[in-house]
């Protein structure tokens, strides 16, 4: 297993990690199989998307949205439980095929993680399953 740390500089953001989980696959020499990425925290998450210019923003209001401000029971941060409920959402782990040693993804499509309770430091773990495992 590997693991990468990723600095978020902001209360909420979108931050591309492609590029460093490509860099391990070459580390790994994995050829064919699976990369499973997991984030492990709370109020982070992480997902595949669009980056052209202000999609992030884009994605980060819409998620908002979805989250209503209710009056929360979160013992030690009622503030943030929206924040904790979108996490939840979008999911603490992703899992991108493999093929020739790249990652298949489609044209437009970034792996991201996503903060919702920055600034921080997030500890973003990942593995690798080869296809003849």
């Amino acid at each position: 297993m590997y693991s990468f740390v990723v600095n978020t500089t902001l209360k909420k953001q979108i931050v591309n990690i492609t590029d460093t989980v490509e860099k391990y696959i070459e580390k790994a020499k994995l050829v064919d199989g699976l990369c499973f990425l997991f984030v492990a925290h709370t109020t982070a998450c992480l997902t595949v998307a669009d980056l052209d210019p202000g999609t992030d923003l884009d994605f980060l209001d819409a998620i908002e949205k979805m989250v209503p401000q209710l009056n929360y029971r979160h013992p030690h941060n009622p503030s943030h439980v929206g924040d904790h409920i979108m996490s939840s959402i979008i999911g603490p782990s992703s899992t991108i095929f493999v093929q020739n040693s790249k990652l298949v993804l489609g044209s437009w499509q970034e792996i991201v993680l996503v903060e919702l309770d920055g600034p921080r430091e997030r500890n973003i773990y990942l593995n690798v399953l080869h296809e003849n495992a």
